[in-house]
C-alpha cells in the first residue's frame, strides 16, 4: 500500500469551465438588462446655441434635475420612483433636503418645448424657495435640430 501511496500525486489544477458558463449567462443578463435601466421621462427639448456646463462641475456633483413633461407634470432625479410625476410641496421639500446635504449641487430644468412658460416658470420658482441660487436650463444643441 506504501508503494501506491507513493506513485500518486495531487492534482493542482481548476477545472474553469463552469466559471466561464456563469460569466457568459450572467454577461447576457447585463446586455438585456441595461437599455431597460436607461429609459426616462421623454421630454422633446427645444433648441439653443448656449454653451456646455462644465463636466468637472458636473462630475464632482451629480446635477438636481426637474424635469416637467409634455402634460406639465414634475419629475425630480431623486428619491425612490424617478418616474412618477410628484407635487410641488414634494419638490419643494426633496430639492431643500439635497441642497442642504450639498450647497453646491447644480440645479436645472428640463422642460418639454410644449409645456406652457408659467409651468416652468412655477418649477424655477419652486426651485428658488427650496435655496437653489443658480438654476439652469437642459437644452438640445442646434447641430441636433439642423441635423433632422
Amino acid at each position: 500500500m506504501n508503494n501506491r501511496g507513493r506513485h500518486r500525486r495531487l492534482m493542482g489544477e481548476i477545472n474553469v469551465v463552469p466559471y466561464i458558463d456563469v460569466m457568459l449567462v450572467l454577461l447576457i443578463i447585463f446586455m438585456i438588462t441595461a437599455p431597460l435601466l436607461t429609459q426616462g421621462i421623454t421630454v422633446d427639448l427645444p433648441a439653443a446655441g448656449a454653451e456646455p456646463l462644465d463636466p468637472d462641475l458636473m462630475r464632482d456633483n451629480e446635477p438636481l434635475v426637474l424635469s416637467i413633461d409634455r402634460e406639465g407634470r414634475q419629475i425630480l432625479n431623486v428619491g425612490g420612483d424617478v418616474e412618477t410625476a410628484i407635487d410641488e410641496q414634494t419638490v419643494l421639500a426633496s430639492t431643500a433636503a439635497v441642497l442642504r446635504r450639498n450647497s453646491e449641487t447644480p440645479v436645472l430644468v428640463k422642460a418639454d418645448e410644449a409645456v406652457e412658460y408659467g409651468r416652468v416658470v412655477t418649477g424655477m420658482v419652486l426651485l428658488q424657495q427650496a435655496g437653489a441660487e443658480r438654476v439652469g436650463f437642459i437644452t438640445d444643441p442646434l447641430e441636433t435640430i439642423e441635423q433632422r
